[in-house]
């Protein structure tokens, strides 16, 4: 089998090039004024992102895509519908198995990366047939959060750069392999969220397929719920998770602080255009589109 290795150097830099690239030009007017050297310092920021991200498409040219057509019978930006009825079955499957199998977290973020790119990239050789290999890093803190205060990490399609804005317990496993879905270069959402779950919950670990479980009964709850947070945590309440879990789904849609809630319903609606305008069907693809895939593919299974 053929490997194919993305350098992705931005990410062992230790600041991101992206956050360099927009901090710069107010570091050098205040450091340097409208002077020569503060254009040198903006080149230099301009220079590194641009060379990081040229480096890695350039290599990513020759990256084989999974064809899901091909592997699922099903595109996942298009799937059927589900009812409400199936999902509350999945549901009731999901606390059950999640009930049963509980696995507490206890494994460093950095080695839990590693782990999580070794088997995503051991599910995406099985259906290329081309090995991609990536970095594993993981940042804690990127400029994103603050545009983004809805998100639990976010991804650099440029350069690769990936980060994990919070403890998120049970589900880290899962958003991180799912920001390294992006790294791999499935950019669409709904893609990198069915390919995540599919390359974690059959892996053999149970933290990863535990969080797997639970991004997958997060995203339905979340549908049923009609994506209310104070229905969720009803609905939390009703399916009767044990409460080592059910902390950590809480957690997923809590009452949002001042900033969050002044910022976060606009930048939500720029995000669900900007999603729209790259041919996704908006936000509905990380919950509804994800869930329905999957009921899709296990239906004709």
């Amino acid at each position: 089998m053929k490997t194919l290795r993305i350098p992705n150097l931005a990410t062992y830099l230790p600041i991101a090039p992206s956050d360099m690239l927009l901090t710069a030009p107010i570091a050098a007017r205040v450091l340097f004024g409208a002077s020569p050297m503060g254009r040198v310092v903006q080149t230099a920021a301009l220079g590194i992102y641009a060379g990081s991200a040229a480096i890695d498409w350039a290599v990513r040219v020759d990256a084989k895509k999974v064809d899901f057509q091909a592997s699922f019978g099903l595109d996942p930006l298009s799937p059927p519908a589900a009812s409400d009825e199936d999902r509350r079955a999945d549901v009731e499957k999901l606390a059950e198995a999640l009930n049963a199998g509980y696995q507490p977290m206890r494994i460093p973020r950095k080695e839990l990366a590693e782990e999580v790119d070794r088997h995503l990239t051991e599910f995406l050789a099985e259906l290329t047939g081309q090995r991609l290999e990536t970095s594993a890093r993981v940042r804690q803190y990127m400029l994103a959060q603050i545009v983004f205060p809805f998100a639990l990490g976010a991804a650099d399609p440029l350069t690769g750069d990936v980060a994990i804005f919070k403890n998120v317990g049970v589900f880290e496993p899962h958003v991180i392999a799912h920001e390294f879905c992006h790294r791999k270069g499935y950019l669409k959402e709904v893609e990198a969220q069915v390919l995540a779950y599919l390359a974690l919950v059959g892996c053999g670990d149970p933290v990863l397929e535990q969080s797997a479980l639970c991004e997958r009964l997060d995203r339905q709850l979340w549908v049923l719920s009609g994506r209310d947070a104070s229905k969720y945590n009803e609905l939390l309440i009703e399916i009767e998770l044990r409460e080592e879990l059910r902390s950590g789904f809480e957690f997923r849609h809590p009452t949002e602080q001042t900033y969050a809630r002044l910022v976060g319903p606009l930048m939500k609606g720029v995000y669900d255009a900007r999603m729209k305008l790259t041919g996704q069907n908006g936000l509905s693809d990380y919950d509804e589109g994800f869930a329905n895939f999957l009921l899709a593919i296990e239906a004709d299974a």
